[in-house]
């Protein structure tokens, strides 16, 4: 067998679409400039699919600091890693800002998130050590577990009895450290990590407590700083991750945490000892963007106003939204994938709405879940406007939406 004969099956991730060469479902292709409405297949549509979720991603006083940055440094600077030529004084005091907002004594910025987690749990987690993951945490916390090399055991998804089991397991003959790896918002479905009872088993079972709040840092809280703060644990909290790549609408991510901890990571962490240091428009545009997040909390209100017209008008038409706590919102309507993907096409080409959709195994099978994620820039209008097309397709489908199960 050739290495490459794989390549030409339809195994792998969406390997019927790939085999089709598709970009209308999967790699569809968009206007590069994000917004409420974007152009896709020569046509503009209402997008509910980008994670902009403070309207941030073409703000005037954000692309000012962005210019301004090109024109002094050009995208290459700083040149090198931190470890060796990309260290500046504009990177540390990013560094502090970020620990003083998540009220932490330190933190490390990585240039993606994706490598952040990698990078952290790579860095932290040794062959004696047990991650204990929740079974729906992002693939790049899982990848994190498998790259660490220590052992690892999956929890029911929010499941606190299932939580402690593997707690109770993983204590059994130890030799190293634990740590808990979840989610704060869980990004597909919009639930919340069960924060204040994972720190109470944590602790109980001494173990150590990792949460990726990609969703949440900047949305989640009363000022902001995530699922930690919403649910007043995040002095419980160990090792606090977040992406740039959400409401920060940039690139790059970090971990905050203990002084020592951080240093260790900082001098450990192979995604970003071997990795170019994150280039100084992101670094001035990120602490921009945090000082509005800080100092302009109607962006935050708004966002939570969308998304409740939102969520309250497709639950008024019987669409059922699981439990989502969050702006993330998932309709979850009955079908298989050609139904799948026949519905999104019908949003898409006869409504002018563009969502995206996943089906099993995020979800049971014979369901679809519409994911949709509200912006403080969406306007009543472009709200209205998409409660319509839904009603439609729930009529024009004759769906049975009392017939979900979640």
């Amino acid at each position: 067998m050739d290495l490459f004969d794989k390549c030409y099956s339809d195994g792998g991730y969406l390997g019927l679409l790939r085999v089709r060469k598709d970009k209308y479902y999967s790699r569809p292709i968009l206007s590069p400039k994000p917004g409420t409405v974007m152009e896709f297949n020569g046509k503009p549509v209402i997008m509910w699919s980008i994670n902009n979720y403070l309207g941030l991603a073409n703000n005037e006083e954000l692309k000012k600091v962005a210019l301004q940055t090109v024109e002094e440094f050009s995208t290459a600077s700083p040149m090198g890693s931190r470890m060796l030529t990309g260290n500046t004084t504009e990177h540390e005091e990013l560094e502090d800002k970020l620990a003083k907002f998540e009220n932490k004594e330190s933190a490390i910025l990585f240039n993606y998130g994706y490598m952040g987690v990698l990078g952290t749990l790579s860095a932290l987690v040794h062959r004696s050590d047990t991650i204990v993951i929740d079974k729906l945490a992002h693939a790049c916390m899982i990848d994190g577990t498998f790259l660490a090399g220590g052992k690892y055991r999956f929890f029911k998804h929010n499941d606190m009895d299932d939580l402690e089991k593997q707690l109770k397991m993983a204590n059994k003959d130890r030799r190293g450290g634990v740590l808990v790896v979840t989610e704060g918002v869980f990004g597909m479905r919009g639930d919340l990590a069960k924060l204040p009872e994972i720190c109470d088993l944590k602790e109980k079972y001494d173990a150590r407590l990792f949460v990726d709040d990609a969703h949440g840092c900047g949305v989640m809280g009363p000022n902001g700083k995530g699922t930690s703060e919403h649910f007043g644990v995040m002095d419980r909290v160990d090792l606090y991750f977040s992406t740039f790549a959400k409401a920060f609408a940039a690139i790059g991510g970090f971990t905050a945490s203990k002084e020592e901890v951080v240093r260790y990571i900082r001098y450990n962490a192979r995604t970003q000892i071997f990795a170019k240091s994150l280039p100084m428009v992101y670094v001035r545009v990120v602490s921009a963007t945090l000082d509005m997040i800080q100092n302009r909390p109607e962006l935050r209100k708004r966002l939570w106003e969308v998304a409740k017209k939102l969520q309250n008008g497709l639950r008024e038409l019987g669409f059922k939204l699981g439990d989502t706590q969050s702006p993330i919102t998932p309709v979850y309507v009955p079908g298989e994938p050609e139904i799948a993907m026949e519905i999104i096409a019908y949003l898409r080409e006869k409504k002018g709405v563009f969502v995206s959709g996943v089906m099993y195994p995020v979800v049971p099978k014979g369901i679809i879940l519409l994911r949709m994620i509200p912006t403080a820039a969406h306007t009543d209008e472009q709200i209205q406007t998409t409660i319509n097309a839904f009603k439609d397709l729930r009529d024009d489908y004759k769906l049975d939406l009392n017939s979900i199960k979640i």
